[in-house]
């Protein structure tokens, strides 16, 4: 099985070239291929496929001629993962197989056009993000509030006053199961400037990553609740920064995407 490792601020992907729809990729495979210890590694997989080619439970766009068909470290599908996308286009430009410039790339989230040029950052138009209303999280039974967001898939934002760096994510937040039935990505985020805020974030299916497309759009979202017009907001993760940029009709999400390896799985080992 052919791969490619990349990342986008840190959110790390095993990409792997099926454009024919050939490789039958079960949840036990992927959570082998994301192992950090035993695999190679990787927030997710980003498997690159053709939309025609495409064998999945969803209505997705054939007028996109590629399809990214995302899937959790612990083997879960997911709708959409912004980084991912980000990464994904990358990929598809320095491999040959699209032309740097503006074009779609269906998702189970729906189409996202990306535009970028033969190096330098990748921008995503994300869609519209939906608030939903309030919800909570907790960490060490301490009680957050946060803000339901949907950008594709499931976010809850909660602000917090303090330095998120403080905050132990080691493991899962609670969360009202009946809210969000599909689970969900907690963002905690802080503001450090104008228009500008601080998040870590926990993935469902991945655990706390380094970045979040999607969360960053989100926790902007969030936390520009009541701003009238277009706004751009800087967003630090741990592994760097992105900008997001809300114009009340859609968001577009802008970051860097990077490529760092190659090669093949040893026969027998998938």
């Amino acid at each position: 099985m052919r791969f490619v490792k990349g990342h986008g601020t840190e959110n790390d992907f095993v990409i792997l070239p099926d454009p024919d729809g050939v490789l039958d990729l079960t949840p036990e495979a992927v959570a082998r291929l994301c192992d950090r210890r035993a695999g190679i590694g990787a927030d997710g997989v980003l498997r690159v496929v053709r939309t025609k080619a495409a064998d999945i439970d969803a209505d997705v766009d054939a007028d996109a001629e590629w399809f990214m068909d995302y899937r959790n470290a612990d083997g879960g599908i997911a709708e959409m993962c912004g980084n991912g996308m980000r990464v994904f286009a990358r990929y598809l430009v320095d491999s040959g197989l699209a032309a740097p410039g503006e074009w779609d790339v269906a998702t189970r989230g729906g189409l996202r056009r990306v535009a970028l040029g033969a190096s330098g950052d990748v921008s995503v138009d994300m869609g519209a993000p939906e608030l939903l209303g309030y919800g909570e999280a907790s960490l060490a039974g301490v009680a957050f509030q946060g803000r339901r967001v949907s950008v594709g898939n499931p976010h809850l934002a909660c602000r917090v006053d303090g330095p998120v760096a403080a905050l132990d994510l080691s493991r899962a937040p609670g969360f009202d199961p009946a809210v969000f039935p599909d689970g969900v990505n907690v963002e905690f985020f802080r503001s450090v400037g104008e228009r500008h805020v601080e998040m870590r974030v926990f993935e469902r299916g991945s655990g706390e990553t380094r970045s979040c497309g999607t969360g960053t759009v989100a926790v902007a979202a969030a936390a520009a609740q009541g701003t009238p017009g277009t706004s751009e907001w800087t967003v630090d993760v741990p592994g760097g920064r992105v900008t997001v940029t809300l114009d009340g009709r859609t968001s577009h999400l802008r970051g860097p995407a990077v490529l760092v390896a190659e090669g093949e799985t040893r026969p027998g080992w998938i």
